[in-house]
Order: structure tokens, then C-alpha cells, then sequence
């Protein structure tokens, strides 16, 4: 099956710097790949774009040398500077927004808007990771000793393992990797082996900002290839954090091998997101939201709603007007207009569709629309009566495939909301200010996104994403979720004496020409007058200037 890069409609893929044969590696600042070669499939129409050669593990290798010679150079840039850096590469990504978009579109399967949506949500990233390299403070906190300071810094982790998902071939990078950088880490990717070409691109504009700036080009490595890349990640010590999205057994197997060498993991697995209706809602924004959040992106996103649970005053009504929205949505090519639901990714992804409907028939589960497999990669937005503790429900299943059912109560919506393995996502609709601060209280949603009003997709970068439970704990993008790619250190310092040295001699150990004096002073707190008057919790570094005695006073604190 040859690859139809020719073909007029492809002609952007150019812009971006992809040919119809691609090296699938990048580390040091050379392009290389030894390993398999693989087909970037267009999903809507099955047929091959272009090839990628996958990095072998020698690649890897030698990308990862070249990324650890450039650890502690990029870990002592000043943060400002590493924002001023990631700010260029939103500039980059904002000049091929249209293109980028256009091929995530084309390779992931999800419709246009949406595509160029995941390419605006890294430039978001971008923006909000330059004001945030300016904020990356510590805490001063009292020390209950005389004459001592504590404090709480925050260091660079080194270098930061970022494996993403098909769904998101882009914008989950950007989550990571703006984030990383500012905070000092060098980054290495993979993306995933399906999306090879949104990788590449993504990985040009990327490393053209440091090549522009004369940045070493192990800061940002990208590494195409399956399991075997994925495992060499996990397994290197070299490698503090590794952040993984992707399926929840996968992501526990990277969990396993990164904690057994004492590594960390923010994990953003898989997600079985629940709407409530009660039967104070709106229902013509409940019925918009639950289409979207049900039927974009094909049902393939962390945070698609799968479950649906409707008061039972409101159920028909909510029924019956959802069946005919759901009558008036295009499936199709997910690069041409007015198309709300394009095709799953994959055969793989068609499999399991189709495996998952087979499992709804044979526990009992009544289809009302759908269920059926059109042509190629398409499927029939799907709304199914089930009961509740049928364990298909319990599943992730990654296709647009929706559970309705019944309730009386909040209490009984909170506790199916709640009755699953995986803890992304949820939201509630209703007008009564009570159900709302239940919902969001302690006895509410279990979930890490708990909505009111609004679908459990389309989360805003500002706030922390991520989730409990099976859907393993990490948090990305806004909040504090900068910690997690930085070490946290408590340090506690006296000040009791301060000792001013000149003495160039007793400083053997620095080599430093400003040195130059032959004299030592000692002064105590009670000696140095208005030094005394600073809150001593501020004194950490110290810089006497005495332009006619010496160049520069060392001052080291004592016990």
C-alpha cells in the first residue's frame, strides 16, 4: 500500500516539513532512526499518508547522552529566560496553527475545530508556562529556633519522560512540556506510534526555537517508537518523572517499573465520566452538552461522557429529546465541514467497538440508536438502556457509546456516579444551590473535574487536570500542578555569626579572580548596625559593596 503524499490536498503537509519518507528521531540536534519503518494512517479513508522510521534503542541512546550533557546547562538558565524561550515556540506554533491543526485532524480522525483546538491548547500552554517561569517561588516559614531561617525551594528534576496518546497528539505534550521547561527539565517524547506526523511537526517547530537560539539540542528529544521506546523510558534512572497518558493497564505497568527505581509518575489513564440530569435542569443545555460530550471526537477522549444518569421525573423528556439529536449528527470525513462525529483511529479501536456492543447485547443492555458499524472506520453514535452494575459499565469503552439510567435521588446520582473504578470527570445539571455544594462538597463527585451546568469535556488550562482512582492520580497544566516537575527542598540556616572573609588565600577552593584583598573581618549581628534591622528570615545571600577595599565580600553565615 503506497503512500499518497502527492495527492493536492496533502500539499500542506510540506509547510510543516514532512516528506513522504520521515526520520523518526530527534536528540543532540541530529535527525536520525535505525529502527522500524511505519504507514501514518488517514483514518477516514484507511489509507496511508506517509512513512515514519522509528528510533531504535542505540538511537535512543545516543539522544539520551546528548539530553543529559544538556541537563545542567538548562537546569542554572534563569527560569525568566527558559519562559522567554517557550513563548518563541507559542510563536511557532501560532504561524502554523492552520497546518498543525489540519494535520492532527487529518491523522487523529477528529473533526477539524477540533483539531486546530488541540494546536490553540498548546499555544495556551505556551502562554501561560512564560508568566508562570516568573511565579516559580518557594515558601518562608517561621522557624521556632533564635537566629535561624527555614524556607522551601523548589529545584529543576532534570529531565522529564513525556509519553502521550493518539487522542491527543499534541495538546498533551503541550500540558507537559511547557510546564517542564520552564521549570528547568530537559524533555523527552514519545508520541504515539499511530500519530508519528503530528510528532514530527510538532518536534520541527519545536527545536527550530533552539536551534534559533543557539540551545543545545538535547533540551528537547523526540523519540517515535512502540513498546520497546516506551519500556527503555520507563527503565532509565536517567529520567526522574515520566508522564504517561494512555490506558490504565498500561499506565500501572509504567508506574510499576518507574516506582521499583525509586522514579516518580503523573499518570492521566482512562476515564468513565458520568452526566446527572436532576429534574430542576435545563434540558435543552443538558441535551447540547451530553451530544458533545458523548459524540465529539468519536467518543475517544479521556473526559467523554459514557454514562448518563436522569432523575426519573425528567427521564422520558430527556430521553426522547437526546434520540433526536442524535438522529441530526453527520458522521463522516473529519477534515470536511459540518461533521461532528469522525471516524475511530484505528482497526484496533473498530474492534473494540465492535466487541464492546456485543458485550451490551449479551448483559442485557437495550440499544436505542446505534450500535452499528457504517462503512470503514464509522460508527453510529450509540445510546444504550443498561443497568448499572452490568459490568460493561465498569469498562472504558473508547468509541461514542453512552449509558442512560434512572435515578430518584442526589444521593442515588452521586453514588453511580461514584460506583466505578476510574474517577476523571463528572458533571451535574440543576438550578438548586443546595444539590450544587453537595455535588462539589466532600460527600459529592469523587472525580478530579467536578462541573456544574457544563459537559465533562473542554476543561480550561488554568485548573489542574487530571484524576482519582483508577485513572491514576496526576495532575497536568494549570494550579500547582508545576510542583509536580520540580523537587521540593526544606532547608534551615543560623544566623547567629556572619563572617565578612577578604581573605583570598583562605579561599583556595573558589577559583574566582575578584578575590584579590588579604584582609578578614569578623562581625556578630550586634556589630553590623542597620544589617540587624532586615527580617533576618531574607537573609539567604548577602553582598557587601566596598568598591575601594575589594571587588566582591564572600559572607558565609556560621552557627
Amino acid at each position: 500500500m503506497g503512500v499518497e503524499f502527492e495527492r493536492d490536498d496533502y500539499r500542506f503537509l510540506e509547510e510543516l516539513g514532512l516528506a513522504p519518507e520521515n526520520l523518526g528521531c530527534y536528540g543532540g540536534g541530529v535527525w536520525r532512526a535505525n529502527g522500524p519503518t511505519v504507514t501514518s494512517i488517514n483514518p477516514s479513508e484507511n489509507k496511508p499518508i506517509a512513512t515514519v522510521r522509528e528510533a531504535s534503542l542505540e538511537d535512543y541512546e545516543e539522544s539520551m547522552k546528548a539530553c543529559a550533557e544538556a541537563r545542567r546547562m538548562w537546569m542554572l538558565t534563569p527560569a525568566p529566560k527558559r519562559g522567554e524561550i517557550v513563548r518563541q515556540i507559542g510563536d511557532g506554533l501560532r504561524a502554523k496553527l492552520p497546518l498543525l491543526g489540519k494535520l492532527v485532524s487529518l491523522e487523529m480522525g477528529k473533526i477539524l475545530p477540533e483539531g486546530i483546538g488541540e494546536v490553540q491548547e498548546f499555544i495556551d500552554m505556551c502562554d501561560y508556562a512564560v508568566g508562570l517561569s516568573r511565579q516559580l517561588s518557594g515558601s518562608i516559614i517561621p522557624s521556632e529556633r533564635p537566629k535561624h531561617a527555614m524556607m522551601e525551594v523548589w529545584n529543576p528534576l532534570g529531565i522529564v519522560g513525556v509519553i502521550t496518546a493518539f487522542n491527543f497528539p499534541c495538546a498533551v505534550l503541550g500540558w507537559n512540556a511547557c510546564i517542564a521547561l520552564v521549570c528547568g527539565n530537559c524533555v523527552v517524547w514519545k508520541g504515539a506510534p499511530t500519530t508519528p506526523l503530528v510528532t514530527l511537526a510538532t518536534t520541527k517547530i519545536i527545536v527550530e526555537v533552539f536551534e534559533r537560539n543557539k540551545l543545545p539540542g538535547g533540551i528537547f528529544t523526540c523519540v517515535c517508537g512502540g513498546a520497546e521506546i516506551g519500556n527503555a523510558i520507563a527503565h532509565d534512572v536517567r529520567i526522574p518523572l515520566v508522564s504517561f497518558t494512555g490506558s490504565t493497564k498500561v499506565g500501572l505497568a509504567v508506574q510499576s517499573i518507574v516506582h521499583a527505581r525509586h522514579g516518580k509518575t503523573l499518570l492521566e489513564l482512562s476515564g468513565n465520566n458520568a452526566i446527572i440530569v436532576m429534574d430542576d435542569a435545563v434540558l435543552p443545555l443538558a441535551v447540547r452538552a451530553v451530544l458533545f460530550a458523548a459524540v465529539g471526537t468519536a467518543g475517544q477522549r479521556c473526559t467523554t461522557c459514557r454514562r448518563l444518569i436522569v432523575h426519573e421525573k425528567v427521564y422520558d423528556d430527556m430521553v426522547e429529546r437526546l434520540l433526536k439529536a442524535y438522529k441530526q449528527v453527520k458522521v463522516g470525513n473529519a477534515v470536511q465541514e459540518n461533521i461532528l462525529c469522525g471516524p475511530l483511529h484505528s482497526k484496533l479501536s473498530m474492534a473494540s467497538f465492535e466487541e464492546g456492543i456485543k458485550k451490551i447485547k449479551a448483559q442485557g443492555g437495550k440499544i436505542l440508536t446505534g450500535g452499528s458499524v457504517l462503512s470503514g472506520n464509522f460508527v453510529e453514535p450509540t445510546l444504550v438502556e443498561i443497568s448499572h452494575d452490568a459490568e460493561v459499565v465498569r469498562e472504558e469503552l473508547f468509541g461514542p457509546v453512552l449509558y442512560v439510567f434512572k435515578i430518584k435521588s442526589l444521593e442515588e446520582a452521586i453514588e453511580l456516579n461514584n460506583s466505578v473504578p476510574q474517577g476523571l470527570s463528572s458533571s451535574i445539571f440543576t438550578q438548586n444551590p443546595e444539590t450544587i455544594f453537595t455535588w462539589i462538597g466532600p460527600t459529592g463527585s469523587d472525580c478530579g473535574i467536578v462541573n456544574v451546568n457544563i459537559p465533562t469535556n473542554g476543561a480550561e488550562i488554568g485548573g489542574a487536570f487530571g484524576g482519582e482512582k483508577a485513572t491514576g492520580g496526576g495532575r497536568e497544566a494549570g494550579s500547582d500542578s508545576w510542583k509536580q516537575y520540580m523537587h521540593r527542598a526544606t532547608w534551615y540556616l543560623s544566623y547567629s555569626q556572619i563572617t565578612v572573609c577578604l581573605d583570598f588565600s583562605l579561599l583556595n577552593s573558589i577559583d574566582h579572580p575578584s578575590f584579590l584583598s588579604s584582609e578578614l573581618i569578623t562581625l556578630r549581628p550586634s556589630e553590623i548596625g542597620d544589617l540587624t534591622k532586615m527580617n533576618r528570615n531574607y537573609l539567604l545571600f548577602l553582598l557587601l559593596l566596598k568598591p575601594h577595599r575589594a571587588k566582591f565580600i564572600l559572607l558565609t553565615l556560621l552557627h
